[in-house]
């Protein structure tokens, strides 16, 4: 007796099946697809794959409108946010996601919000917000969703000091994470840019940034271009930051981004600093160059800001030192002022 060929229906007709979406339990739903040779069912499966995306479902979840919108983006996104996209649904999409896109209205997502609000930040409440309303705004672009968001709260960040950065450089003198230090406060670089850098970036005292190191969603690590257009940069950095360059080979740093995160933070408890992060080093360089007088737009061009409203909000914050000594200039100036005014008329 003949042995029957794999996916070989009864009829002799050969089946297909191709991944069509995951829905809110986890159960994995798949398209089938028959023709009387496996090169016509692979066709036709071929075809409904790439026509997919263009195509509005009759009736899904809002938890399939998340995934397919998640699918659809994959290949202008980059693999963290297609990671963190996917991990912000699983987290926290489950509960209103079983509701039908056709049967979806505001009060649905206003409930779903405020619970949310009870044990996420404003900034992650937003951010699952934001994905939710692209979702719906690809699958039902006529269902207008209107409602309100939890409010943003002040960052209040530590910006390290020049003494701070001194200290942190003396306690890793000769290490990599050295050199990621000085790349990120004098820079200042991004971890990834930092990690994906490569020798053939320098030239001279200028650093090319033309890629960076990400996670993707197959929890490895990937260099890939930058985010952004504005994180193609060169910077120019002194002298004492290149020597400190030369001679290396290949990679300048042999270290994932979260591997200069852990030995951060344990350089961090080795030393007498407050708390901060390796990323408040370009909050520390931003803050400087604001001090010094550097103009915005030469500080969004140096740090690959994405805005001058995403720099402001977050990094220009002007660093304790600095804060005391314009204070002292500020009531100088007005100490002045009150001597040539009689003192009877503060009285």
């Amino acid at each position: 007796m003949a042995k029957k060929k794999k996916n070989t229906l009864p009829s002799g007709n050969i089946r297909i099946q191709v991944y069509d979406y995951t829905d809110v339990d986890g159960k994995k739903h798949y398209k089938s697809f028959t023709a009387p040779t496996r090169q016509e069912a692979k066709y036709l499966a071929a075809q409904w794959k790439a026509g997919k995306a263009d195509k509005k479902p009759s009736r899904i979840t809002l938890y399939e409108a998340v995934s397919r919108y998640i699918e659809a983006k994959e290949g202008v996104l980059s693999p963290s946010t297609i990671k963190e996209y996917l991990g912000m649904q699983k987290r926290h999409m489950k509960d209103v996601g079983r509701i039908w896109l056709d049967e979806l209205n505001t009060t649905d997502i206003q409930i779903w919000i405020s619970n949310k609000s009870k044990s996420l930040s404003p900034k992650s409440v937003r951010n699952l917000y934001g994905l939710l309303s692209a979702a719906i705004e690809m699958f039902a672009p006529d269902l207008h969703i209107k409602v309100s968001l939890p409010e943003k709260k002040r960052l209040e960040l530590y910006c390290p000091s020049d003494d701070d950065v001194k200290t942190l450089l003396r306690q890793v003198a000769g290490t990599d994470l050295e050199i990621a230090i000085l790349l990120a406060a004098f820079g200042p670089l991004r971890r990834g840019e930092i990690c994906a850098l490569d020798a053939s970036d320098i030239s001279g005292n200028k650093v090319s940034i033309t890629k960076s190191m990400v996670m993707g969603s197959d929890r490895q690590w990937h260099i890939k271009q930058p985010k952004t257009y504005g994180s193609y940069r060169t910077i120019e950095f002194p002298d004492f930051v290149i020597d400190k360059l030369k001679g290396k080979k290949g990679r300048i740093i042999n270290r994932s981004p979260d591997a200069i995160t852990r030995s951060f933070e344990r350089t961090i408890k080795r030393t007498s600093l407050p708390h901060f992060r390796f990323h408040d080093l370009r909050h520390y360089a931003a803050s400087i160059m604001h001090a010094i007088g550097v103009p915005d737009q030469y500080i969004l061009q140096r740090g690959g800001w994405s805005s001058d409203n995403v720099m402001k909000t977050v990094y220009r914050n002007t660093i304790d030192i600095e804060t005391v000594r314009q204070n002292k200039k500020i009531n100088e100036h007005f100490d002045k002022i009150a001597c040539d005014i009689p003192c009877d008329t503060f009285l």
